[in-house]
């Protein structure tokens, strides 16, 4: 099948195919993990709809129109991919094409010789350049090359909130840091948890310090984080930001058994959309799966999002954007030049094409081209409109935290979240831990 005659009703009809439950090391054709067979390529790609099954439509429409270099996907559960993915890569035993959040994780492969410079086929192809967003490329950049593409979507940390909630309580979205810690009693006497939150998968906790330290010090306090500055973790405006959080810990602001809960199953959004909690705090790309997952929820005009909230005195710009700038994919080193050719030729014309964009849009998505707000249209336009506007018009964005720093930071800096948010370590203990980690 021609892949420009490949018709967005026949890629949504594979998106909506493709089973609910891949599960880690669900195949398509691979020989194992990151192996592939003679004449094919491999890529990793994350489960959970619906993006798995916008990926596997992808995958499936570039082998139709490619029958002579096929490419062999395989489903990972999010949790349990960055333990494999970094494993693989270690064994040279890594995928074709590397699905990756870029930032420090792609810093290490770059290091370490296992991903391919891609800058001058960049170069050579300034079409596949030119139509993604320009604040796609910093995650992909390391020391001024470009390592990986990017791709898919543009996920800014959003704050949800049920609208019919707050009509229950008669309370208004919070604009500001005083105003959220107001609405946590409010919300508690109603026999409602103000704030829905997956704690046991910790990433969920490190959105409100992304957040937080922001709002409070500006984007340099975390820069000079992942700088490795000395003692950058004790910056006044990261304690400050640390000792907020913990102030909404001990205020109840989050679900009971909050550090039980995984993000993996959703059963943070199933709070919010059940009517349980009151707001979350979680990435654009779960309003997809709001919308499939929660009933009428989203059909019937009940999710609501603002803004994070402003901090008093703070010194962050409102309009800084935290989040995924997009997602990338990165070319094994390892790879034959077979196997090359191939994904080279997927990154050319097996991604964002027409059917690719109209199925992330008709998910509710907002994939990472310019000018993509012309297709918005219908129930989900509106919030579309709200996720372009933050990716386009933000001064400064803050890259996750765990994605920003090299893998063993970013696991300390996880663990030491967790004690954080379970109050069995200060905001001074936190920062003197941090600050004793090496950065590189």
């Amino acid at each position: 099948m021609d892949q420009n005659g490949f018709s967005r009703r026949s890629f949504l009809a594979m998106a909506m195919a493709a089973p609910l439950g891949m599960s880690a090391l669900a195949s398509c054709g691979t020989s194992g993990p990151g192996q592939a067979r003679s004449g094919e390529a491999s890529v990793w790609y994350l489960t959970g709809q619906p993006q798995e099954g916008l990926r596997k439509a992808s995958v499936d429409a570039f082998n139709a129109a490619h029958p002579d270099g096929q490419l062999a996907a395989t489903f990972f559960e999010n949790d349990a991919y960055k333990t494999r993915i970094r494993t693989a890569v270690g064994a040279n035993q890594a995928p074709t094409i590397i699905w990756t959040w870029g930032g420090g994780g792609l810093r290490d492969y770059v290091r370490n010789g296992q991903v391919d410079d891609l800058t001058e086929w960049f170069a050579q192809n300034p079409d596949v350049k030119s139509k993604r967003f320009e604040t796609s490329f910093g995650a992909a950049t390391i020391d001024g090359k470009i390592y990986a593409v990017p791709c898919e979507q543009v996920s800014p940390i959003v704050m949800f909130y049920n609208k019919q909630l707050f009509e229950q309580v008669g309370a208004q979205p919070p604009t500001t840091w005083d105003e959220l810690m107001a609405l946590v009693p409010v919300f508690n006497n109603a026999g409602i948890a103000p704030f829905s939150l997956a704690g046991q998968s910790r990433w969920t906790n490190m959105m409100w310090l992304e957040f937080l330290f922001d709002r409070q010090g500006g984007p340099e306090v975390f820069d000079a984080i992942a700088a490795g500055e000395p003692n950058a973790w004790s910056h006044p405006a990261a304690i400050a930001g640390l000792t907020k959080v913990q102030d909404l810990v001990r205020a109840n602001g989050f679900v009971n058994g909050f550090q039980s809960i995984a993000a993996d199953a959703n059963a943070d959004q199933a709070l919010l959309h059940q009517g349980r909690a009151a707001m979350m705090l979680h990435g654009a790309w779960t309003y997809g799966s709001m919308k499939e997952e929660g009933g009428d929820f989203v059909p019937s005009g009940k999710l609501g999002w603002v803004p994070f909230p402003a901090i008093e005195g703070g010194a962050g710009d409102p309009s800084t954007g935290v989040g995924n700038p997009a997602s990338f994919l990165a070319l094994s080193s390892q790879a034959s030049e077979e196997q090359k050719t191939i994904a080279r030729e997927y990154f050319k014309s097996g991604l964002l094409t027409d059917a690719d964009v109209d199925g992330w849009v008709a998910s509710g998505a907002v994939p990472i081209v310019n000018g993509v707000d012309s297709k918005f249209s219908g129930p989900d336009a509106p919030f579309q409109q709200f996720v372009y506007d933050t990716a386009t018009q933000a001064r400064s964005w803050v890259h996750s935290w765990d994605q920003a720093l090299l893998p063993g930071p970013a696991d300390e800096m996880l663990n030491n979240i967790e004690q954080l948010f379970s109050l069995s370590i200060s905001p001074e203990q936190f920062a003197t831990n941090m600050n004793a980690v090496p950065s590189s």
